[in-house]
């Protein structure tokens, strides 16, 4: 007969084994949820069971990628660092930690991750990829190519990693993912998203052999397979700049009032206009923060515009930057700024905005070739980008006339042609010492997240100069409309 203490005992027995088949079902339960894509009702339970004590290191991982996804990277890093304190060998709380480092542009220690993730998980391929991606970002295009290849060793399907190859120069030493991806099998079970990188790929090989025709086929199988995904926000952008010409000329010049701010450099004009290489002259000096892409003018506009004006848009726009000295000149190379031109000229203390431009037809070639991850929408259609090619060059023509003294004309042309005088006639304009660093911006070391990153890392040549005329009867749709304004009626096919 047992004691009621051997009694207790089992019925304590039968209760632990009960929670812990709950729990495991709730685990299942979350990880199913996740693999479905139902992230949101997979991240309660995360937090559930966190909240009940339980120390499963995949638990904390997912929860903390969930987070971070959801633009709360602090807490994010929290929950993956304690996933990787109770299992420092779980490369996917690894490449995690990575993923939200490369957001927060941390990239030194995000490559200290990813070999990690890839030391601990030799068959990771997109850890390889990833690797690649801010190796190529840091300028280390050696090594870039070398994880790219690795992960098409690993994943020949990997649509991603062709398509970053296709950017390089890569070496002669293995081409084997050059046949591949011309290989017809490569097409099959592919959705959309992959079709187009595997076309953009293409493109770019017969563009860099100098078979034209070739490359154009696939730029507009590519481009045309984008427009089904994507819808040209061209209209909009256009009634955008003419809505902003209207706040422009009703905004009160406020510039007087402030003497003591420091230079704010804002680099406007279209995608691939030469931006990436005028941002990487003038952050070669020591005093400058390139800020890169960041849209900060236009949220720090929106703040004012909905707030009670008791506060100037300057002081919202230096907030946001988070720079505490004063002391320190930014570049901003939001491009579609050129859209508040009017607007920055007269609400930024000591504004510098540097225009640049370039032929229209090599700008539009380029931009139509470009495969631009996010945005940009309207490039993938030739028309489009001719239209917004016109509004941006109309609407800049205007702010020249008002605000002539705070706005630089960069004709990137005559950049790549004649350097040394175009780039002493910046540095003289913007007041600083002449250093002759300055003509050497491929030797600048800074990160380049740009589809430019390629092209920015090599000396300041002419070779894109007159590209279109390759493409001239696919450019046929852009040149009806450009060739409408007076000052382009000579190009000719």
């Amino acid at each position: 007969m047992k004691g009621f203490g051997e009694k207790n005992q089992s019925n304590k027995k039968k209760i632990k084994y009960k929670l812990q088949v709950n729990t495991d079902a709730l685990i299942i339960k979350a990880f199913e949820l996740q693999a479905q894509g139902k992230k949101l009702e997979a991240a309660k339970y995360y937090e559930y069971l966190i909240k009940q004590g339980l120390k499963d290191y995949r638990i904390f991982s997912n929860y903390g990628m969930f987070l971070n996804e959801i633009g709360k990277p602090k807490k994010a890093e929290i929950e993956l660092k304690k996933a990787i304190s109770l299992n420092p060998k779980y490369a996917n709380a690894h490449y995690n930690l990575a993923v939200l480092l490369i957001g927060q542009g941390n990239l030194k220690q995000a490559e200290i991750e990813l070999r990690k993730t890839i030391k601990l998980k030799s068959d990771f391929t997109v850890a390889f990829y990833n690797l690649g991606f801010i190796l190529k970002d840091m300028g280390r295009l050696k090594e870039a190519e070398r994880f790219y290849q690795k992960a098409l060793e690993i994943d020949p399907q990997l649509t991603d990693a062709y398509l970053s190859l296709s950017t390089m120069k890569a070496s002669d030493k293995d081409q084997k993912w050059l046949n591949q991806l011309f290989s017809e099998s490569l097409l099959k079970n592919k959705d959309n998203r992959e079709l187009v990188n595997i076309f953009f790929a293409r493109s770019n090989i017969y563009h860099r052999e100098g078979k034209y025709e070739n490359s154009a086929e696939n730029l507009i199988r590519a481009n045309n397979i984008k427009l089904k995904m994507y819808k040209s926000e061209a209209n909009l952008l256009i009634n955008k700049t003419k809505k902003l010409e209207i706040s422009s000329d009703k905004y009160k010049n406020n510039n007087q009032e402030f003497k003591d701010y420091p230079m704010s450099i804002f680099i406007v004009g279209l995608p691939r206009c030469g931006s990436t290489l005028v941002e990487s002259i003038l952050s070669l000096n020591s005093k400058v923060k390139d800020l890169g892409e960041v849209n900060i003018f236009e949220e720090s506009y929106r703040e004012y515009k909905y707030s009670e004006k008791n506060v100037e848009i300057s002081e919202i726009y230096w907030r946001q930057l988070k720079i505490n000295d004063r002391t320190t000149t930014t570049t901003n190379k939001w491009l579609f700024n050129y859209q508040y031109t009017g607007i920055i000229a007269k609400a930024i203390p000591n504004a510098k905005i540097i225009h640049c431009y370039r032929n229209p037809l090599d700008n539009i070639l380029s931009i139509y070739r470009a495969h631009f991850g996010t945005g940009n929408n309207f490039s993938s259609s030739l028309v489009d980008s001719a239209e917004v090619y016109c509004d941006q060059e109309e609407i800049m023509k205007k702010y020249k006339k008002e605000f002539k003294n705070q706005i630089y004309s960069l004709n990137y042309d005559e950049l790549v042609t004649h350097p040394t005088e175009e780039i002493k006639s910046l540095i003289l304009w913007l007041g600083w010492d002449w250093n002759d660093l300055y003509l050497s911006p491929h030797l600048n070391k800074r990160r380049v997240s740009t589809r430019s990153n390629i092209q920015v890392r090599s000396p300041i040549n002419s070779k894109s100069l007159g590209g279109w005329k390759n493409y001239k009867e696919m450019l046929k749709p852009a040149m009806e409309i450009i060739t409408q304004k007076d000052n382009y009626k000579n190009l000719k096919y």
